[in-house]
C-alpha cells in the first residue's frame, strides 16, 4: 500500500528536524554536564581552602606566652609567634592568606585566598575561579562547662 502523494510531500518537510533537536540537546547537555562538574571542584577547592585555614589557626594557636601558662595566671598566645607559625603552615600547604589575631591575644582568624583551576569551561573563557577559606582558634583555659 503507498501513501498518497498529498501525505508524503508534508511528511518530507520534516526531514533533518530530529539532528538539529539532537544536537541543540547535546549542547545543552555538556554545558549542564560542565557546569556540575565545576561546580563540584569548586566546592571541593573551598573545602581544602577552609581546611588549610582551620589547620593554619591551630598551629598558631600552639604559639602561647610561656609565661602565664607556666604559672597558671592566663594562657593567651604570642600574637608575634602566632601568626609567624600560621604563615608558616600557609605556606607549606602552598596557599596565600592573611593572619590577625585578636587583642587580647585568645582568638586567632586565618583567611585563606586560593584559586581553582578551571577543566572545562576554559571552553567559554573562565580559566580559574577565586576560593575563599577561614578558620579561627579560639584558646580556651579551664573550661568546666559550655560557653
Amino acid at each position: 500500500m503507498q501513501c498518497p502523494k498529498q501525505l508524503r510531500l508534508r511528511l518530507r518537510g520534516d526531514d533533518g528536524g530530529v539532528v538539529v533537536f539532537v544536537a541543540i540537546c547535546t549542547v545543552a547537555l555538556l554545558g549542564l554536564i560542565g557546569i556540575i562538574l565545576e561546580g563540584g571542584g569548586k566546592m571541593r577547592a573551598t573545602e581544602r581552602a577552609d581546611a588549610v585555614a582551620m589547620e593554619a589557626a591551630r598551629a598558631g594557636g600552639q604559639a602561647i606566652e610561656p609565661a602565664g601558662a607556666v604559672t597558671g595566671t592566663g594562657v593567651k598566645a604570642d600574637p608575634a609567634a602566632a601568626t609567624a607559625a600560621a604563615y608558616a603552615y600557609l605556606s607549606s600547604a602552598g596557599v596565600s592568606g592573611r593572619v590577625s589575631a585578636s587583642a587580647d591575644g585568645r582568638k586567632l582568624t586565618v583567611t585563606v585566598n586560593d584559586t581553582y583551576v578551571t577543566k572545562i569551561l576554559p571552553v567559554v573563557g573562565i580559566g580559574s575561579m577565586n576560593v575563599t577559606g577561614r578558620g579561627t582558634a579560639t584558646l580556651l583555659h579551664g573550661v568546666t562547662q559550655p560557653e
